[in-house]
C-alpha cells in the first residue's frame, strides 16, 4: 500500500504546473476535442508509468538498500528542484499533423521520458519492489494532474494557486530527501 499512496501523492504533487501538465492544457486548447486528448494522456502515461515502475523493481534487485534509500533521496531532490526552479516553455508541436490523437499521445510520451515522476516511480518501485502499486499510484496520480489541465484548460490557472503549491511542494520534497539522503549515509537515525 506504501508504493500506492507514495507514488500517487508524488506524482500529483510534483505534476502540479509541471511541463506535463501544461502541455495538456496547452494541446486541449489547440484540439477541441477532451475525450480523445484524455485518452491519449491516460495511455501515453500508463505506458511512461509502467516503464519507470517496472524499470525500478529491476534496478533495486540489483543495488544495496543504503544505495536503493540514497536513489530514493535523489529522486525526491531532483523532483524539488524542478518544482523551484525555472521550467521551460512547452512546445505545442504545431507542425505535428497527424491528428489530435497521435500527436498527444506521443507528445505526452515523450515529454515524461526521464521526468521527475518517472524518477520518482523507479526510486519508488525500487525501494518497495512493488511494481505494480507503483504503477498504479503514479498513473492515477498523472490523471489527477492532466484531467482538470483537459478539462479546464487555461481556467486551471485561475482556479489553483500553482506558484504556491509548487514552492511549498518543492521545500517539502527537498526536506525529505535531505533527510532520506542524510539517513541512508547513516547520518542520521
Amino acid at each position: 500500500m506504501d508504493a500506492l499512496v507514495t507514488s500517487l501523492l508524488l506524482v500529483a504533487l510534483t505534476g502540479i504546473g509541471g511541463r506535463s501538465q501544461l502541455f495538456c492544457a496547452a494541446m486541449a486548447l489547440r484540439f477541441d476535442n477532451s475525450r480523445v486528448i484524455f485518452a491519449a494522456f491516460a495511455i501515453a502515461s500508463l505506458i511512461n508509468c509502467a516503464i519507470a515502475s517496472f524499470g525500478g523493481v529491476v534496478v533495486g534487485q540489483w543495488i544495496s538498500n543504503d544505495a536503493v534509500q540514497l536513489f530514493y533521496a535523489l529522486s525526491l531532490i531532483f523532483a524539488a528542484g524542478g518544482m523551484l526552479f525555472f521550467q521551460q516553455p512547452v512546445d505545442i508541436l504545431a507542425k505535428w499533423k497527424i491528428g489530435a490523437f497521435l500527436t498527444c499521445l506521443l507528445g505526452l510520451f515523450i515529454l515524461q521520458l526521464g521526468d521527475k515522476g518517472q524518477f520518482i516511480l523507479a526510486a519508488t518501485a525500487a525501494r518497495t519492489q512493488s511494481g505494480f502499486l507503483t504503477m498504479l499510484g503514479g498513473w492515477v496520480g498523472s490523471l489527477l494532474v492532466f484531467a482538470p489541465a483537459i478539462f479546464l484548460k487555461d481556467r486551471i490557472a485561475a482556479i489553483v494557486p500553482v506558484r504556491w503549491i509548487r514552492l511549498g511542494g518543492g521545500c517539502l520534497l527537498l526536506a525529505i530527501g535531505l533527510v532520506v539522503a542524510l539517513d541512508a549515509h547513516g547520518l542520521i537515525g
